[in-house]
C-alpha cells in the first residue's frame, strides 16, 4: 500500500489544527481521526487509529507540561487517577475487536447534548477562580470515573476530553482551565496505554506517525500558550465548540452513515 507525499502532508495539516485544539479543551480526534480515515482508505482501520495515537501522546504532553508550569496541579488525585485510566484504556485499546461500538453512539448523543445546554444556560459553570476541597468522597468518585473514561477513551474515543473535563468541573469543583489541565494529565495516560497495546500489536503505520507527532505537537504548544492567556472564558467556548461537533459527528454517524 503506497504513502502519497502530498497526502501526508494534508493529514500533517490536520495534525497541527487537532493538536491546537486539543491542547485548549479536547476534541482533537474528532478532527485528526476522520481526515487518516479519509486519505488513507486502503489502511486497516485498526492501524489507522493506532497511527493517531502517537500524535495524540505528542500534543498532550507538551501541553500537560505547558499547564503544569502554570496552573496549580492536584498531583495527589493524578496520581490516583491516571495509573486507574492508564489501566482502563489499556483493557479498552484491547478490547476494541470484542464488541461494537454502534450502542455507544445514541447514549453518547443524548449525554452530548445535556451537557451542551448545561453549560450554555449555566454561566457559572466552570468559572470558578478558588480551590475547593476534594473529600475522601469524591477522590473515590474521581477514581471510579477515570476507570470508566479511561476504558471509553481506549475502546472508542470521541469526547473523551469533554468528559474529563466535565467531571473535574462538577465532582471537582475545577474552573475550566485547570479543569483542562487535569484532563490533558490524565488523557496523557490514556494514550501512553493505547499506543503500548496498538504498537505491540503492529497496528502503527511510523512513516506516517512521526510527521504526524511533530505537527500535533507545535499545534500543542501554541494551543495551550492561548489557552494559558486567555483563561477560562476561551476554554468554555471551545468546549462548547467541541461538544457540539461531537453532537453532530454522532447525529451523522448515527442517522446518515448507518441508514
Amino acid at each position: 500500500m503506497g504513502i502519497e507525499f502530498w497526502d501526508v502532508i494534508l493529514v500533517c495539516i490536520f495534525a497541527f489544527t487537532a493538536g491546537f485544539v486539543d491542547a485548549i479543551v479536547g476534541g482533537g480526534g474528532l478532527i485528526q481521526t476522520p481526515a487518516i480515515l479519509v486519505l488513507f482508505p486502503a489502511f486497516p482501520v485498526p492501524m489507522l487509529l493506532g497511527t493517531t495515537k502517537i500524535p495524540s501522546f505528542s500534543g498532550t504532553l507538551n501541553a500537560t507540561v505547558q499547564y503544569s508550569r502554570k496552573i496549580k496541579m492536584k498531583w495527589k488525585l493524578l496520581a490516583g487517577m491516571c495509573p486507574i485510566a492508564f489501566a482502563a484504556a489499556y483493557f479498552g485499546s484491547s478490547s476494541v475487536s470484542n464488541f461494537p461500538k454502534e450502542w455507544l453512539r445514541p447514549i453518547l448523543l443524548v449525554l452530548m447534548i445535556l451537557i451542551a445546554i448545561y453549560t450554555f444556560i449555566n454561566k457559572n459553570f466552570g468559572t470558578a477562580t478558588t480551590e475547593t476541597a476534594i473529600t475522601p468522597r469524591k477522590y473515590s468518585w474521581a477514581f471510579v470515573w477515570a476507570a470508566i473514561i479511561g476504558f471509553y477513551d481506549g475502546f472508542f474515543g470521541p469526547g473523551t476530553g469533554s468528559f474529563l473535563i466535565l467531571i473535574a468541573i462538577s465532582l471537582l469543583g475545577m474552573g475550566f482551565l485547570p479543569a483542562s489541565a487535569h484532563a490533558k494529565a490524565i488523557n496523557l495516560f490514556t494514550n501512553m496505554a493505547s499506543i503500548i497495546y496498538f504498537g505491540s500489536q503492529g497496528l502503527i503505520i511510523w512513516k506516517i506517525t512521526f510527521p504526524m507527532a511533530i505537527c500535533n505537537f507545535c499545534g500543542g504548544f501554541l494551543g495551550a500558550k492561548l489557552a494559558i492567556r486567555k483563561g477560562n472564558h476561551l476554554v468554555r467556548y471551545f468546549f462548547l465548540a467541541i461538544v457540539c461537533a461531537t453532537i453532530l459527528r454522532f447525529a451523522y454517524d448515527i442517522f446518515i452513515l448507518h441508514h
